[in-house]
């Protein structure tokens, strides 16, 4: 520890904040697409790279942040990524042609992630049992409706003011966090317990990691829930301008009932931390997950999509991932605990590859009808099912073990 003493109020919402900021930088920007295409006479395929660019960044630093962080420690490489973020932003918003903001964008990809690795990595380190499963709920409540959330308040800022100011608000919100970090962190990863950083043992470490059987079904399984809910969000201008047939001040009636189900799932699994098995909690999720798929294909198969009950079953998908997803991610980083930082990086590498599939190849296929995108969520958290199943049968004595029991390293 350094002489930095945790701020025991501050820090959940600093740590709810820093996992808020990678999907904020995606999505906040959406409704500013036709504005900035506008301004430098561009195409809707070259806006595309404003994207593409920020997830390749993004992706390839996620495995990176978690294995500085385990050599260096948490609360450095969390304020030197923030401090990076904070000038890509305002470069953002001062760009002063296209290729000027790709590279921004590239920096903020670069920098974006390290809040949700290392601060993941950083519950693990100072938390254990059940007062670890509801701080990981509450930032697993932000980390998912922020996708949702954000295109609602980017559509606001930009009804208001010009698209730069989007990036204005993002640089504001980093400077927050920023100035939380210095106020709240404390270093969870002391000198004697830090790895080196040289390339021959990270690609060690990641092989090791990739070699886990177990970690990559929990890490798939969580990946596959949660883009069973990406899915919908990756399609919400065809869903609700072309299914729905709302108009662009109308996105809330997609986002509502999605953050709606997040929160009370993130609450009802701070709730029943240390309450139930980690197998339970993990069963009542998927519970959740196919009672929303099913009734989502019952209902597209006999009528057309209209709210509010085309949203309703998107709402109860939501709350099982919430309820799943603590758990799942503290069994993850429990595979290494000397290594935490890499593993919640490796996890984090899969999702993001995961989601960039979806959003680039599933989701134009699924979002032509209401009835597609149910079978493609179903198909999505299916396969997060069977990941899990694979797990239980691999390690059984995770079916009766409390939570509160769970390894600590």
């Amino acid at each position: 520890m350094n002489r930095y003493r945790a701020n025991q109020r501050l820090l959940p919402i600093l740590l709810a904040g820093l996992a808020m900021l990678g999907p904020f930088s995606i999505d906040t920007f959406f409704p500013a697409f036709g504005r900035i295409e506008s301004q430098f006479a561009i195409g809707a395929v070259a806006m595309q790279q404003t994207l593409s660019v920020y997830m390749a960044a993004f992706g390839v630093m996620s495995l990176l942040h978690g294995p500085l962080s385990d050599a260096y420690g948490r609360r450095g490489v969390v304020t030197y990524a923030l401090l990076l973020y904070l000038c890509a932003s305002v470069g953002c918003a001062l760009a002063p042609s296209f290729h000027w903001l790709l590279a921004f964008r590239a920096l903020q990809g670069m920098s974006a992630g390290a809040g949700t690795i290392v601060g993941r990595a950083i519950i693990r380190d100072r938390y254990a049992g059940a007062q670890a499963q509801r701080l990981m709920s509450q930032v697993t409540l932000i980390f998912g409706a922020a996708p949702a959330l954000a295109p609602i308040v980017g559509g606001w800022i930009l009804y208001f003011a010009d698209w730069r100011w989007i990036f204005l608000a993002l640089a504001g919100l980093t400077l927050a966090l920023l100035l939380m970090t210095l106020l709240a962190l404390p270093e969870t990863h002391p000198r004697a317990r830090r790895t080196p950083l040289d390339r021959r043992h990270l690609l060690r470490t990641y092989r090791v990691i990739a070699r886990d059987g177990r970690f990559m079904l929990l890490s798939a399984a969580a990946s596959f829930n949660f883009n069973a809910l990406f899915l919908y969000i990756a399609s919400a201008p065809v869903v609700v301008l072309g299914l729905l047939h709302l108009n662009e001040r109308q996105f809330p009636w997609l986002f509502l009932p999605t953050i709606g189900g997040m929160s009370l799932g993130a609450g009802l699994s701070g709730r029943l931390a240390g309450r139930l098995s980690a197998a339970r909690k993990v069963a009542l999720g998927y519970a959740l997950i196919f009672g929303g798929a099913v009734l989502a294909l019952l209902l597209n198969s006999l009528m057309a999509p209209a709210v509010p009950w085309f949203v309703l079953p998107i709402g109860i998908g939501g709350m099982g991932v919430s309820v799943a997803f603590p758990t799942m991610t503290l069994l993850m980083l429990d595979r290494f605990p000397v290594v935490r930082g890499a593993a919640a990086s490796v996890q984090m590498a899969i999702s993001i590859a995961m989601s960039t599939l979806i959003g680039g190849l599933l989701s134009p296929l699924a979002s032509r009808d209401g009835l597609s995108l149910a079978l493609g969520s179903l198909g999505l958290s299916s396969c997060g099912f069977a990941c899990w199943l694979i797990y239980r049968r691999l390690t059984p004595l995770v079916a009766t073990q409390p939570e509160s029991a769970l390894p600590q390293g």
